[in-house]
């Protein structure tokens, strides 16, 4: 069976689509098709374009405009006007106020220990990634090594740690690729394990550190709160990368904190912080110790009484509605796609015990991980679909995936499930006994090939829709 590839068109002045082909038909002549046509008056087309693209946590707002008066703050005129918030401390320009809160937090979820770990705050975790990257890849004395250090990451794997390793083009360490089939058994390396996984939502260990002793370890634990994922156990590793973003949803804060064993390495990622940005917003810091205070005396109130608090109701927390809210989108998801299996599947995620919520239950990860049939392009026909998706190339894998956000508004969340009923993917020998009927294209122009199909109209993958084409 050939692969699902759209044809290319291009788009004239007029809004009119031409379409240059060579078709081969069943006598095995060739001819050459030039084709002009118009998008219909009222189609697919003129639907909003739905970006499932970002991870942008907006699906948390309406706890917040519900909740959100308890973390009001006031900040006076006189209020931060010095760089500095500790000046005896590792992290300089951190607030007292927000590392207390962040340990705070922490112990009453339990995902991460925080004994013995310096915290250093960051504009999100983006640039604490850099940061832990400049301090693993720098000797105490400062020298640059011969090569520069493998970053690696086993596939499918976060689509911007490529981009963010490469962007400065960095003598100090450069991207090795997916962790699985790189050989560290000779250099000093990094790996960065994202666990829960994003995009598939999976839990991880290292792949290829533990096995060589060679390896140095960054642990993204973005999404390992428990609104995405049971809390099995406090998370205890050298360097662990949290944000604001995906914890509460208050992405705009821009607040990100790393927990780090080594004393050495919180001073290196000090002193890039301190190079690039000196410091972090204090105003921002202030606000996001609010939130975090008022999440975790919620917990405090409510959570399981594994942790000794006095209430056994996690449900009520932030944690426990978000969570609901993540496995409502979940659920509905899953029923959407369920008579679609010769389209695309959903991974399937065991049921773990909470420690946090004292129950068992499947994770709702921020992400969906798409995976169409052999050859499909999975982002180009959701793209076909007026959805936008991050195509699974950018993850280190096939095309045939993509990845959707679980975590946007409401109303998105609800047109993507309306529209996605109308995606499928038809083989051409299928198709050809329905074209005249349904005004299908092949897109390929190739017997044997694919074409999608999307309700009563066709796409040229790009947003476009097509009337009725004929094919000599």
């Amino acid at each position: 069976m050939g692969g699902k590839k759209l044809h290319n068109h291009n788009n004239n002045n007029n809004g009119a689509v031409d379409t240059n082909s060579n078709n081969s038909n069943r006598n095995g002549t060739t001819t050459t098709t030039t084709t002009t046509v118009k998008p219909p008056p009222v189609t697919l087309q003129q639907s909003p374009i739905i970006n499932l693209d970002r991870g942008d946590p907006s699906v948390f707002e309406p706890y917040w405009r519900k909740n959100g008066g308890k973390c009001t703050i006031t900040i006076s005129g006189h209020d931060s006007l010095s760089y500095f918030s500790d000046p005896n401390s590792v992290c300089w320009y951190m607030e007292p106020e927000l590392q207390e809160a962040i340990r705070r937090v922490h112990r009453v979820v339990g995902n991460a220990e925080t004994e013995g770990c310096h915290v250093v705050a960051g504009t999100g975790s983006t640039v604490l990634f850099q940061a832990a990257l400049y301090a693993l890849s720098t000797s105490s004395s400062s020298s640059v090594a011969a090569e520069p250090m493998k970053v690696v990451c086993a596939a499918p794997y976060y689509s911007q740690y490529k981009e963010q390793v490469e962007l400065l083009q960095s003598r100090l360490y450069e991207w090795g690729g997916d962790a699985e089939t790189f050989d560290g058994s000779a250099a000093p390396f990094i790996e960065v394990v994202t666990s829960p996984n994003n995009p598939d939502g999976s839990l991880r260990e290292a792949a290829v550190a533990n096995k060589t002793g060679n390896g140095k370890l960054i642990h993204d634990l973005a999404y390992y709160w428990p609104n995405y994922t049971p809390i099995t156990r406090p998370a205890d590793y050298d360097i662990m990368l949290f944000t604001l973003t995906k914890c509460t949803g208050h992405a705009g804060s821009r607040i990100g904190w790393a927990l780090v064993k080594d004393v050495e390495v919180a001073k290196k990622m000090t002193t890039f912080m301190q190079i690039t940005t000196i410091g972090v917003s204090k105003d921002s810091q202030l606000r996001a110790a609010k939130i975090l205070n008022v999440v975790a005396e919620d917990c405090e109130q409510h959570a399981a009484g594994a942790f000794g608090y006095a209430g056994n109701d996690a449900d009520k927390t932030f944690f426990g509605e978000s969570r609901k809210l993540m496995a409502e989108r979940w659920e509905k998801l899953r029923e959407a796609v369920k008579d679609k299996k010769d389209v695309f599947t959903l991974p399937k995620y065991p049921k773990r015990y909470c420690n946090f919520s004292g129950r068992y239950f499947q994770p709702a990860p921020a992400f969906g991980w798409l995976e169409c049939k052999e050859g499909c392009d999975a982002s180009a026909l959701m793209k076909a679909h007026n959805v936008l998706t991050r195509g699974g190339e950018t993850f280190g894998v096939s095309s045939r995936y993509t990845r959707i956000s679980m975590i946007g508004r409401e109303e998105e969340f609800e047109r993507f499930i309306e529209r996605i009923s109308g995606i499928q993917c038809v083989d051409e020998e299928d198709e050809e006994e329905e074209e005249e009927e349904e005004g299908l294209v092949v897109m390929n122009g190739n017997n044997g090939g694919d074409v999608i199909r999307l309700g009563n109209g066709t796409s040229n993958g790009h947003g476009k829709w097509l009337e009725q084409v004929e094919v000599q």
